[in-house]
């Protein structure tokens, strides 16, 4: 059965999140969350309100950690997911977290970015070249990282799909499931 790793940690935004955990297990994927330690990642829900500039959080559900990112074991995945919210903010700078960021991009593995998640590839100079979508107040960020944005729900350059948030779910879980699926396949064959 295919293996996924969702690098993440603490304010990685609910959606962004619980989406493509679940479907990619819908998909007939096994899938380790991954973060700094063991204790539960403190997921958070972030909503636009009228009367504010920016969007507003409150505290989400908890997720149960499977490994550290230090004792992760790159080659038992197939593909990576990194979820947006202000996680992927404070994660980029761990050392494990570029080890295996790195890995799935050298290899040409199915990596999924949701959101800010592109913040994690684009520190490591990884987005360089690339088209990826990402959470628009971040855009110049990415273009800055080189990367050319496209403002689209399910972006898919090469071994990459990305999306801007949470309101892309419905597009971006099919292109990530489409990428998914074609990545074991034409490993199998």
């Amino acid at each position: 059965m295919p293996r996924a790793l969702l690098l993440t940690g603490d304010a990685a935004e609910e959606l962004d999140t619980m989406y493509p955990y679940y479907r990619v297990q819908e998909g007939g994927w096994d899938v380790d969350v991954s973060s700094r330690t063991l204790r539960d990642v403190q997921l958070v829900i972030h909503e636009f309100d009228p009367n504010s500039d920016a969007y507003v959080e409150k505290n989400g559900r908890k997720l149960p950690v499977d490994v550290p990112w230090a004792e992760v074991d790159v080659e038992r995945y197939d593909a990576l997911i990194i979820p947006g919210g202000r996680a992927p903010e404070w994660i980029r700078v761990d050392p494990d977290v570029r080890r295996i960021t790195e890995h799935f991009f050298a290899r040409d593995l199915p990596i999924a970015l949701v959101c800010h998640g592109a913040q994690v590839p684009a520190v490591y100079g990884l987005l360089k070249g690339r088209k990826t979508a990402c959470f628009p107040p971040i855009t110049g960020d990415m273009e800055n990282a080189g990367a050319t944005v496209i403002d689209a729900p399910d972006v898919v350059d090469g071994n990459l799909v990305s999306c801007r948030g949470w309101p892309d779910m419905p597009q971006f879980g099919r292109a990530m499931m489409e990428l998914f699926s074609k990545s074991v396949n034409s490993a199998s064959a």
